[in-house]
C-alpha cells in the first residue's frame, strides 16, 4: 500500500471520530471530501475499501471506526519529524522518528506533525529545549503566530510578522537576549498549536 493511501485512510477515520466526538452523526462523503481537500468519489472508494478491511463498519448513524465501536476515546497517530531549532537558522531536517498517539479532542482538525524544540529562543512563549511542539501543517501564518519557517533550505521556529512597509518578514524570537531574523521571504511549513512537555 502506498503511504499516501494509508495517510488518507487515517485522516478519514480521524475526521469521522472528530465529528462523532462533537456529537454529530457520520459526515457525508461530501463533508469528508471538503474537510480533507479531496473528491467525494475518492472518499466513497476509500470507505468501501476500509469497510472490506474491517477498519470501519456501518452503524445506526453511518460509518463507525473500530475505536468508536469499542467505545474508546478516538486518537490519531501524529508523526514526529525530528527537531526544529529555536535559535539561529539551521539546515532543514525531516525524517520520521516515530509516531505519537494523541486524542482527537486535543489535536482537532487538520494535518499535524510533531517537532522537538531545540534551543532557547522561544522560552518566553513557554517552548523550552526538548519540548514537543504540535504543528498544524499549512502554508501560511497570521501575524504573531508561532510558525515553522523555511528560509533557503534552513528552518527555524519563530513568531512571524510582516513588515509591509519594507516588504520583509520578521521572524521574532521570544527571548530578550536574541535578535529578530529579518528576511525577504520564507516558506511557512506549519503553525505551532500546542506544546507537550514534562513537568
Amino acid at each position: 500500500m502506498r503511504s499516501k493511501d494509508r495517510e488518507l485512510k487515517d485522516r478519514i477515520k480521524a475526521y469521522i471520530e472528530q465529528t462523532a466526538e462533537r456529537g454529530g452523526n457520520c459526515p457525508s462523503y461530501r463533508d469528508i471530501a471538503s474537510a480533507l481537500d479531496t473528491s467525494a468519489s475518492s472518499v466513497c472508494r476509500y470507505l468501501s475499501a476500509m469497510e472490506n478491511d474491517g477498519e470501519v463498519a456501518l452503524g445506526e448513524f453511518g460509518y463507525e471506526t473500530r475505536a468508536m465501536r469499542r467505545g474508546e476515546k478516538p486518537t490519531v497517530r501524529v508523526p514526529i519529524l525530528g527537531s526544529v531549532p529555536c535559535g539561529p537558522l539551521t539546515e532543514e531536517y525531516e525524517s520520521i522518528d516515530g509516531y505519537l498517539k494523541l486524542p482527537v479532542s486535543l489535536v482537532g482538525q487538520g494535518k499535524f506533525f510533531v517537532l522537538t524544540a531545540s534551543g532557547d529562543s522561544m522560552t518566553g512563549a513557554g517552548i523550552d529545549d526538548g519540548d514537543l511542539v504540535l504543528v498544524r501543517q499549512q502554508e501560511n501564518a497570521n501575524d504573531g503566530e508561532i510558525a515553522v519557517a523555511l528560509v533557503d533550505n534552513e528552518v527555524t521556529l519563530k513568531r512571524v510578522y510582516r513588515d509591509e512597509a519594507n516588504r520583509r518578514i520578521v521572524l521574532h524570537p521570544e527571548n530578550d537576549g536574541m535578535d529578530d531574523i529579518i528576511v525577504d521571504e520564507c516558506k511557512i511549513q506549519g503553525v505551532a498549536v500546542k506544546v507537550i512537555k514534562d513537568l
